[in-house]
Formats: structure tokens, C-alpha cells, sequence
């Protein structure tokens, strides 16, 4: 909230001394974000919003905007919502109204459900940081979803720990939305692959940090497989405290959760061995990644994540889009140049490798699986052959 009142202080100065100062804020672009700043989820917020900064800060540092001969700076405007729906609706009505955002990002689905309430109405699109196939099925007219669906994963997650552990599934996952939409399809798809689920235990991720109690009552089960996740931090907590636990199956790792953040937070991959999730982007060797993660390394002298790298392609794309469209404020006619804006990208811009949109709105990046095998993360494919 620090960020904010620092815009809304400026903004003040600026109205107060008119001229020069007010004509010079007509040519800002408001970028809106409203995700967790606060709360077990706030590193997750953080890290999908520095990916929006980074962008934003290189297009203002090479001159800014140029759309229809007029150079824009992009200003984001980031209000905390605490993981809430409810909040990120009000953030999302207050960054349209009194920003003139065109495009607000969010990184949880509950917000961005809540935000497809009026979004068209209002006239912004919404970027969409979640993997929920339902997020761009419904027909909303003016969402991008950023990462690919997530339905992808479940063919190679299943085959490699049921193959590797065994065929009983312990759910242990968080209980938000996007939380429940994993464990609605991983079940039936789970039991449908021949297994069975011997627990269902969704635990408050973001609220919680003792989870001795939740994670106890699945092990008890006698699973051989984990199915957990929420932001990195708490799974990686959940899965320290299974292992406390005497658990030595495998973990299925819901895409929220990264292999690299939680190594991080366990002191490196032993207690994860035999995790399968999303594969890291410092092991993606293709030339835009590779690029991305230098970069990246230089500015923060730390490593990037997923969410970094696909919301700075993601705003790379709407920036190029409103070029093309030639406005920065009609949201729909951005919308309809995303696919074209993505295609179009340079290869360092575009570390997600995002090659264009489907007409509803779903980016189509690679899924790209990893499994942590011997202490080090080795690629899956999609067929869940291990790469080793």
C-alpha cells in the first residue's frame, strides 16, 4: 500500500500545480494490479508483480509508449487484496475508475472470476495469472489468460508418480479456488488412471503455518502420493512437515507452487525428491529464457521464476498490442491485437515463449513439466516420459 499512497500523493501535487505537471500525467498508462502483498500468498503477489515492473520499467527507460505518434509512460499501480476476491473486485473498480487502468493483472482466480462480473461493462481487460481452463471458457470477451491451463498437467503428473510410487493419493492441497479447481480434476483423473484417493484434507495455505495437524491426518492414510500446493512458501512447508511425518512417497505439485522457490525455503531438493511441477525457468535452455534469466540475475542478483518471466512477457505483449491497435484505452481492440503482439515479440521479451492467443483468450505456452530426481530437477514431457 506504501506504492500507492506514494501515486496518490503525486497525483495530488500534480492537480494542485496544473500546467506543465498535469499535462505531463495525461501521458502515464496505468498498469493495474491487484493480487497478495500480505499473507502466506505475499511472495507469490510479489514475484508476479516484479515481472509487471521489469517490463514496464525497460519500455519507459528505451523512451516510453509510442502509440499513434503519441509516447506513453507506463505507470503500475499495485493494490493488495490479501488473496481475497471481494478485494480484488473493489481494487479492480478503483484502479478503472480512478486510474483509467485499461488492464488490470491478477494473480489468483477468485479475483479474476470476480473481476469478469464487470469487466467488459467497465471496459478493462483483465490479465489473468492462472492456469484454471475455466478462466477463458466462459466467454469473457476482454480476459487474457496468461499461463497455459493446467488440465495439461495432470496426464504427465499421474502417469510419472503413480508409475514411480503407487496408485493411493493423499489430497492435501490449499483450500482457494484455484486450489479446489486443481483437486476437482486431479480426483476423478487420478481414479480414472486406475488409482484411488485415500485422503482429501484442503488445508488453509495462506492463513495458516502450523500444519502438523492437516498433514497428519492424510499420512495416516498411508498414501503414496501427495497431491499439494498453494504459493510456494506454505507448500513447501506442507511438504517439510509430511516428511517430519515419515512420508517418502512422491508429491504432486500444483503449478502455483515452484520446484526452485521451495528449495529455497527447504535448503535445497532432498525433501523433494520425487516432486513433480512446473519446470523451473533457469532450467529452460531455449534462447529467450536463457536471455531473460542474465538479465534478470543482473538487475536482482537473485534467480527469476515463472511468474516473473510470464508477466513480463504477458506485459511486453499488451504494450506491443496497443500499438498495434493503435489506442491505449479501447480495451477490446487491444484484446484483438494480443495474439498478433505475441507472435511479434522479440525472443528476449518474450521469455515465456508465448506464440500467440486462441480466440478466447488462452495464451498457448508450452507446459513444461519437471521432476526432482536424485537432488536435481530433470524435464518431463508431455507424455510423462522423464528426461533423463
Amino acid at each position: 500500500m506504501t506504492q500507492t499512497r506514494r501515486i496518490l500523493l503525486a497525483g495530488a501535487a500534480a492537480l494542485a500545480f496544473a500546467g506543465p505537471a498535469f499535462a505531463q500525467a495525461q501521458d502515464t498508462v496505468t498498469i493495474g494490479w491487484t493480487g497478495p502483498l500480505s499473507g502466506g500468498a505475499a511472495l507469490y503477489g510479489k514475484n508476479t508483480l516484479t515481472g509487471l515492473e521489469m517490463a514496464a520499467k525497460e519500455i519507459n527507460d528505451a523512451g516510453g509508449l509510442e502509440v499513434a505518434g503519441k509516447k506513453y509512460k507506463l505507470e503500475v499501480v499495485a493494490l493488495d487484496d490479501k488473496y481475497s476476491p471481494s478485494e480484488a473486485a473493489v481494487n479492480a473498480k478503483r484502479l478503472r475508475s480512478q486510474y483509467k487502468a485499461p488492464v488490470v493483472f491478477c494473480p489468483h482466480s477468485g479475483g479474476n472470476f470476480a473481476m469478469q462480473a464487470f469487466n467488459e461493462q467497465d471496459g478493462f481487460l483483465i490479465g489473468a495469472y492462472t492456469s484454471v481452463p475455466q478462466m477463458t471458457e466462459r466467454g469473457n470477451k476482454l480476459t487474457l489468460r496468461i499461463p497455459p491451463s493446467f488440465a495439461g498437467y495432470l496426464d504427465p503428473f499421474i502417469k510419472v508418480e503413480m508409475s514411480t510410487f503407487g496408485k493411493k493419493l493423499g489430497m492435501a492441497g490449499a483450500d482457494h479456488d484455484y486450489a479446489k479447481a486443481w483437486a476437482a480434476l486431479i480426483a476423478p483423473a487420478w481414479k480414472k488412471a486406475g488409482g484411488t484417493v485415500v485422503a482429501e484434507n484442503p488445508m488453509s495455505y495462506n492463513k495458516d503455518t502450523d500444519f502438523y495437524s492437516g498433514v497428519s491426518r492424510v499420512t495416516a492414510a498411508s498414501p503414496d502420493v501427495m497431491f499439494v500446493g498453494g504459493a510456494s512458501e506454505p507448500t513447501a512447508l506442507v511438504i517439510k512437515q509430511a516428511r517430519e511425518l515419515g512420508f517418502e512417497g512422491g508429491f504432486a505439485v500444483m503449478d502455483q507452487a515452484k520446484l526452485d522457490e521451495m528449495a529455497k525455503v527447504l535448503g535445497g531438493y532432498e525433501m523433494l525428491e520425487g516432486a513433480i511441477g512446473t519446470l523451473p525457468i533457469v532450467f529452460d535452455t531455449r534462447e529467450g529464457p536463457k536471455e531473460f534469466v542474465a538479465k534478470f540475475r543482473k538487475i536482482y542478483s537473485r534467480e527469476p521464476g515463472s511468474e516473473n518471466s510470464l508477466n513480463y512477457s504477458a506485459l511486453n505483449a499488451v504494450a506491443e498490442a496497443m500499438k498495434l491497435a493503435g489506442t491505449t484505452t479501447d480495451a477490446a481492440k487491444i484484446h484483438a491485437k494480443l495474439s498478433e503482439a505475441f507472435g511479434g515479440l522479440a525472443k528476449g521479451r518474450n521469455p515465456s515463449v508465448i506464440g500467440g492467443v486462441d480466440e478466447r483468450g488462452g495464451s498457448n505456452a508450452a507446459l513444461l513439466v519437471g521432476l526432482v530426481k536424485g537432488g536435481k530437477v530433470v524435464p518431463v514431457d508431455a507424455s510423462g516420459v522423464v528426461q533423463n
